[in-house]
């Protein structure tokens, strides 16, 4: 089996000539503008009633359908229009209805997207890979996307200074737009020429039309667009934006009256300002100093058991705006990976939960900071004509200090140093846009004392990366190469060493071990792929990627396991057409293959998955995947790479049409395997409710269950052996997001956000590793038998007589847990003028941790009904000069 799925590997790795097809040539369209005087200028309303719009001339229409069936007559007609004048592009929308009264008109906040809605896009580099996207709905709700990387990322965090209005006509409805040009990036050409695109979501029929036709199976989105002419003499703009603010709040919650930290209220107040400085029309300076982000929904609740840290999305506007310039993936394959979230840049470590402790005795109270001071930040970011893409980032947190009070004398300790981030990011087009190389670099520096030295004092990585494209850019070869280097005394290098990315410690692997007098490592990644991306009905990615032993990225950046080499390769077959049942589908295999620098192979995945959307709107997804061959070297946490007996199982989903008033979808996945394989079951299901144009509600439940999972408990010394404990987990997981979204106008919304969540865990049948690359549990594991193994209710420990001499031989930890954690968060947003915001907000929290209780409701009644949340009221204003 190993030796086939290796071959299969081979195949697919391989250019395949029934993959190409005859490249279709499709002629781009031109629009041509023209220049408004003062007296021209129209008024705002949506509803075109201005002399520009009244008269028949420059109309366009003639859009195309793209969706559900590409290359026909969409169901309406849209026709617009574009003028100009020194500072704004004006343009005018007719969306044709023959049933206005059914026109949906659900309102959200911005770039909600939500109902009829239509969009203009303008290439306005024209470098054909990035671009800038201006939609509007029937509601008159305005939302703005960065796109990049030819239509493979959008931004949609983008939020510039525009104007728009929406209204319902007697012949469908009509949308106004005026677009400052400083808002977007241009060259000094006396002739300007844009790329230019229409898209319009018609709601009912679910169908999607454009203006510039792009084939489904076309191999970009940007490269195709269509042209727009007529824009003479106009200047590139500089921006200019100030945005101050000042915050106020006030924490509550369960008092202590022993603990000075915690006997009162809490209140304080917080100013800091945000900025946006045009250097040149395409380079723009952006900084923030003493940043807040008190309106931020907190992140999901997780639990992880397997050591691995856990990867959430960044949130914070400043940080999340023109990430995709920062972005360096360098392992981000169609068919996704463990490996897909690692980066050179990981802007969640700057502002991170500080990482030093401290040691308290009986009677100490502490007061901790839960995040990371920023200081100040500051991105130079934008791309110039000539196609140079630039971002440089630099940012600085502050000194952390737990407070310790004893016996009311207050002390304080260092738990985060000062620290400097920087990131340096360019990449280069040539060959008519066809080829890119690029390079980042990323270093950060700690000011470290005897309490933060277990830190390390510096961190550097670098990375080059290059893509050529041909075929009219049906297909491509990547690769790219990183390095890092870190610095720090003895004691973090080693602590660096053991880590659970990293394992040097491993007592079977010949290729790393741990050596206590390093005061750095460096070590090197990177990927090589090649693949197809359009033009047919196949498209497939195939590689390999690459992480050394030393290779350390987690200071700035996000890696979760080093010493790894992995083959990855995908290929899918889909639909260009309606037929039978369906609107689309999709049918597609996906492998992976991993080994270590040893040259064990340790991982076999192999998946097969089917997808479609039906012609009533519904949508399923069918999934079925087998994992033949597994070794875990990190199971045991620094022991042996041990066996892990095969896995099998499937996935699966269906969505109900999210047209409808009410909207169902269900999804979960499971796997299973033969003898001593363990059982997963997980379950999901989002209900999803608009009562009103203004009012939406979701609900969405999802329970995990996990039956006799080899987990791995601690590590112990017996006469002067390591004993790896293990045991076999059953845990119950449950939660349920509620989210309900009121928007009362564009400008004006309420949002709410809870989840409640809960994860319990018993552990059975103790024993230790005997042989871990047995083939089976019974050779694998010698349990603890009822006369070697007992509770000691004083330690709360499970004392082992491992040799039946009445003597105990060790102990460990009872691993029992009950994890229970509840978040809330209400946003009341007003923006009292574009750019210019109030917030009011109140966010609620409680986090417990224990031994189970009893049932999964018992646990959570405990743990959170029956606790006093910690609530936060804040109110935050901003007003943004311009």
């Amino acid at each position: 089996m190993q030796k086939f799925i290796i071959v299969l590997s081979i195949f697919f790795s391989i250019p395949i000539v029934m993959f190409s097809q005859q490249e279709q040539i499709i002629s781009k369209k031109t629009y041509n503008t023209q220049r408004i005087s003062e007296t021209e200028i129209p008024t705002i309303d949506g509803k075109l009633e201005d002399a520009i719009w009244s008269n028949n001339n420059n109309w366009e229409s003639n859009f195309i359908q793209r969706e559900p069936t590409e290359n026909v007559s969409p169901s309406e007609d849209t026709s617009f229009k574009i003028y100009y004048d020194s500072k704004y592009v004006y343009v005018g929308i007719k969306n044709f209805d023959k049933q206005p009264d059914r026109i949906t008109n659900w309102m959200s906040r911005r770039d909600g997207f939500e109902g009829d809605w239509i969009e203009i896009i303008f290439d306005s580099y024209h470098d054909l890979r990035s671009a800038f996207s201006f939609t509007v709905t029937a509601a008159g709700v305005k939302g703005d996307k960065i796109i990049t990387l030819n239509g493979k990322n959008e931004d949609a965090t983008w939020n510039p200074i525009w104007y728009v209005k929406s209204a319902i006509t007697k012949e469908g409805w009509t949308a106004e737009m005026k677009i400052p040009l400083s808002q977007l990036r241009f060259g000094k050409v006396e002739n300007q020429v844009w790329g230019l695109q229409m898209v319009r979501k018609y709601f009912k029929n679910d169908e999607i039309s454009v203006w510039q036709r792009v084939p489904i199976d076309a191999s970009g989105w940007i490269s195709e667009f269509g042209e727009l002419h007529g824009l003479k003499n106009i200047k590139p703009q500089k921006q200019f934006e100030i945005q101050p603010f000042v915050v106020t709040s006030l924490e509550t919650f369960e008092k202590e009256p022993n603990n000075p930290y915690r006997d009162k209220n809490i209140t304080s107040i917080n100013a800091g300002v945000d900025g946006k400085v045009g250097i040149t029309n395409d380079l723009t300076l952006d900084f923030t100093i003493n940043p807040d982000f008190g309106q931020v929904e907190a992140d999901p609740a997780a639990i992880a058991l397997d050591g691995f840290q856990l990867f959430f999305k960044e949130q914070r506007p400043f940080f999340v705006e023109n990430k995709n310039i920062f972005n360096y993936q360098f392992s981000n394959p169609i068919v996704g990976g463990s490996f897909s979230s690692d980066n050179l840049f990981y802007s969640r470590r700057i502002g991170r939960s500080p990482q030093g402790f401290t040691q308290t005795i009986a009677g100490e109270f502490v007061d901790s900071p839960e995040r990371t001071t920023i200081l100040g930040a500051v991105k130079f970011s934008g791309k110039t004509k000539n196609g140079w893409s630039i971002g440089i980032m630099e940012s600085m947190t502050a000194n952390e200090y737990v407070k310790i009070d004893t016996n009311g004398v207050e002390r304080e300790e260092l738990i985060e140093p000062f620290t400097n981030y920087f990131v340096g990011r360019v990449q280069k087009d040539f060959n008519n846009r066809n080829t890119f190389l690029g390079g980042i670099v990323t270093s950060t520096m700690r000011n470290l004392d005897e309490n933060t030295n277990f830190l390390h004092k510096s961190s550097t990585t670098a990375g080059i990366d290059f893509l050529h494209q041909w075929k009219n850019r049906t297909w491509y070869l990547g690769t790219n190469v990183v390095m890092s280097h870190v610095e720090g005394n003895e004691a973090a290098i080693l602590r660096t060493q053991l880590s659970i990315p990293h394992l040097f410690q491993r007592t079977d692997a010949g290729h790393v071990a741990v050596d206590s007098t390093k005061t750095s490592l460096t070590g090197t990644g990177g990927d090589i792929k090649f693949g197809k991306a359009g033009q047919g009905h196949f498209k497939f990615e195939t590689g390999i990627t690459w992480r050394s032993p030393e290779l350390e990225l987690n200071d700035l950046g996000f890696m979760r396991e080093a010493d790894d080499i992995q083959n990855y390769t995908g290929v899918t077959y889909r639909s260009l057409q309606p037929f039978g049942k369906f609107r689309k589908a999709t049918l597609a295999y996906q492998h992976w293959l991993k080994w270590d620098f040893e040259g064990n192979l340790n991982y076999i995945d192999w998946d097969v998955e089917a997808r479609g959307t039906f012609q009533n709107n519904w949508n399923a997804t069918l999934g079925f995947f087998h994992q033949p061959h597994i070794y875990s070297k990190s199971l045991l946490q620094g022991g042996p790479r041990i066996y892990l007996p095969d896995q099998y199982g499937a996935w699966w989903a269906l969505g109900t049409d999210s047209r409808k008033k009410i909207s169902l979808s269900f999804d979960g996945w499971t796997k299973t395997g033969n003898k001593d394989s363990y059982f997963l079951l997980e379950n999901g299901l989002k209900i999803t409710y608009q009562p009103l144009n203004q009012l939406s509600v979701s609900v969405s439940p999802r329970y995990t269950m996990i039956k006799h999972r080899l987990q791995f408990n601690e590590t112990n010394d017996f006469n002067g052996s390591p004993r790896y404990i293990l045991s076999k987990l059953d845990q119950d997981t449950f939660s349920l997001a509620f989210r309900l979204n009121y928007t009362i106008n564009p400008n004006l919304s309420i949002q709410y956000y809870a989840e409640p969540y809960i994860s319990k865990g018993v552990y059975n049948d103790f024993g230790y590793m005997n042989d871990p690359l047995a083939r089976s549990q019974s050779k694998q594991l010698a349990l603890f038998s009822e006369d070697q193994i007992y509770y000691n209710a004083q330690n709360n420990t499970y004392d082992v007589d491992e040799t039946l001499d009445a003597i105990v031989d060790y102990s460990f930890n009872i691993p029992d847990f009950s994890f229970a954690q509840f978040r809330s968060n209400l946003v009341v947003r007003y923006e009292y003028k574009p750019g210019s915001e109030i917030f009011l907000v109140w966010a609620q929290g409680i986090t417990d941790y224990r031994r189970p209780t009893g049932s999964l409701y018992r646990s959570f009644d405990n743990q959170i009904f029956s606790k006093q949340p910690n609530n936060t009221f804040l109110i935050k204003a901003t007003y943004r000069f311009f």
